[in-house]
């Protein structure tokens, strides 16, 4: 399984490479920074999935992330790379205080005290209007000698992201995770620190998603409250769920499938949330384990087929 999903995420990396240097319609190549962005996101909501929680407080780690490097920016003048990592320490920092206090919860109640800490921190964004207030922050741009190249800038950046979540969860860090998950009690009876293991869990993912909230404030030159609001979670979930979440390729594949979706939906004017909306629900219905779930079971299939014919006839 590991070298399989290792296989299929060079299958997905290769090709966004390459399209981000050869594309030069800027609609394709702002729905590559969208997907590339939108990856990352539902990669670390899915990491902290493996300790058995859902994070919803990934929307507030995406505007913190955007708000840090915004503000390094426009009210600091920091150089580019500096106010990207200014902007996913903020929220490294700031998500793994909210994952030390409130990860002796569990289950629902650390998800709903998620979407509440999203929206606090949506709420004080359009309360600070040092930070523009309802308005956001406006005129977040990189270097002139990075515009031609940011496509490209953006999706390198979101392969580390995703490689260092893959290779996290891979290593014997996110074996102790699934553990956790699977028996929390039997984890901490051989020595192990559980509660510092799940706020490394959530700091991680923090990261990766702040990193990307940063990338999505250079990439769109503007941010504002609305942005980081609570359904930033819900899409994620979607896409992981969408995707499948037996490895990261899962959020990869609901990333492209839906952010493409959403695309041709803006066409549809009114219907474009009773379309998208249907597309989740069905999607769901029918795929209960996701476009992973649905391959690996042709997949399986296929094998059992090819075994079958395979196999020598017995002797009458």
């Amino acid at each position: 399984m590991h070298k399989l999903s290792a296989r299929w995420l060079l299958a997905f990396c290769v090709p966004a490479l390459a399209l981000s240097v050869f594309v030069t319609d800027p609609y394709r190549l702002s729905l590559l920074n969208l997907i590339a962005i939108s990856a990352v996101i539902a990669a670390s909501l899915r990491f902290v999935m493996l300790i058995g929680e859902l994070n919803m407080a990934v929307a507030a780690s995406m505007g913190l992330g955007a708000y840090g490097a915004g503000a390094a920016t426009t009210m600091f003048q920091l150089p580019f790379l500096s106010s990207l990592m200014i902007g996913a320490l903020v929220a490294t920092i700031i998500c793994t205080v909210f994952g030390a206090i409130t990860l002796r919860a569990k289950g629902p109640y650390f998800m709903l005290m998620g979407f509440a800490f999203s929206e606090f921190m949506r709420i004080l964004y359009t309360r600070s209007d040092w930070l523009g207030g309802n308005s956001g922050l406006v005129g977040i741009f990189p270097p002139k000698y990075m515009t031609p190249w940011m496509p490209t800038f953006v999706v390198v950046v979101a392969i580390i992201l995703l490689a260092l979540l893959f290779w996290l969860e891979n290593l014997d860090f996110g074996r102790v995770l699934v553990g956790i998950r699977d028996n929390e009690e039997v984890v901490r009876t051989v020595g192990i620190n559980v509660t510092l293991y799940k706020i490394l869990c959530v700091s991680i993912a923090s990261f990766c998603a702040g990193a990307a909230g940063a990338l999505h404030a250079f990439v769109n030159n503007v941010i504002s409250p609305a942005d980081f609001g609570f359904l930033v979670g819900v899409f994620a979930l979607s896409y992981v769920k969408i995707g499948g979440e037996s490895t990261i390729v899962g959020p990869i594949l609901g990333s492209i499938l839906l952010v493409l979706l959403g695309s041709y939906a803006l066409g549809l004017g009114t219907g474009e949330h009773l379309f998208y909306g249907a597309v989740i629900v069905f999607s769901m219905l029918l795929l209960p384990g996701g476009i992973l779930g649905l391959g690996s079971k042709w997949y399986r299939l296929a094998m059992a087929k090819r075994r079958g014919l395979s196999a020598p006839a017995s002797p009458n």
